[in-house]
């Protein structure tokens, strides 16, 4: 209830009017029945305004720290993010991919939809990043569709590292949906299990106009870091050398 609160009273509305996002291919999602959104991520915003488009409900996965603050802002996150369609997943132990699959089965075994980012985590320059194999597994689990999803201006709303950016349009895509059935029984296999998410990965360019970077976003983000870290002391040793 909470979630149809949330969405179609209390901060729906408000989204679509200030915002007033865009969707494209919203007929490729099935009225009915169980399927993946497979998203790119640019934004902590991206979960709010892909099912705002949608008549459906689209639960996601959270980190866990968002369901275990202490106090009462704990607890209001909590309500929060519970009552909007996420569920928590502890991303820090070995076996986080695998919680994150149960969770997902359990969505999808009710008949709903699944959101999920194949980067696993947010893109911190706006490219897309390598996919990672968990979207093919569950797709070849379940035998269910696979409808690539791009989301195009939550950065600006939204920008990584930021609470607020500026106001901009919002653009969500969904396309045509990809059957993985000629795979059935192969989800073992880590070969085609690249294979269909490197497929789930290109339709998520094509539809968001991305540049594609075959690295995965994680690794990026720690060389970034690294390099950013490098050019700050060269440029103190500089100005030590200066002086």
């Amino acid at each position: 209830m909470f979630y149809w609160f949330l969405k179609l009273v209390a901060l729906g509305p408000l989204l679509r009017i200030v915002f007033r996002p865009h969707a494209d291919g919203v007929e490729h999602v099935p009225e009915t029945g169980p399927a993946i959104l497979a998203s790119n991520h640019l934004s902590y915003a991206d979960w709010l305004f892909m099912p705002l488009i949608l008549p459906r409900r689209v639960s996601f996965v959270a980190k866990a720290e968002y369901f275990t603050g202490p106090g009462l802002k704990g607890w209001l996150q909590k309500t929060f993010f519970s009552g909007s369609g996420q569920i928590p997943i502890d991303r820090s132990g070995a076996n986080a991919a695998e919680g994150a699959l149960i969770s997902a089965k359990g969505v999808l075994g009710r008949g709903e939809l699944f959101g999920i980012y194949p980067e696993g985590t947010r893109s911190h320059d706006g490219r897309l990043y390598r996919g990672k194999t968990g979207v093919a597994r569950l797709a070849l689990e379940t035998g269910v569709p696979v409808i690539p999803t791009a989301v195009v201006g939550t950065d600006v709303v939204a920008p990584p590292g930021k609470t607020f950016g500026s106001f901009t349009r919002p653009v969500v895509r969904f396309g045509k949906p990809l059957d993985f059935s000629r795979y059935e029984g192969m989800e073992n296999d880590r070969y085609i299990l690249r294979s269909i998410t490197d497929e789930i990965m290109y339709e998520i360019m094509r539809l968001s106009g991305q540049e594609y970077v075959d690295v995965y976003a994680t690794k990026a983000k720690e060389d970034a870091k690294k390099a950013e870290a490098q050019a700050k002391a060269e440029s103190a040793s500089e100005q030590r050398r200066a002086s």
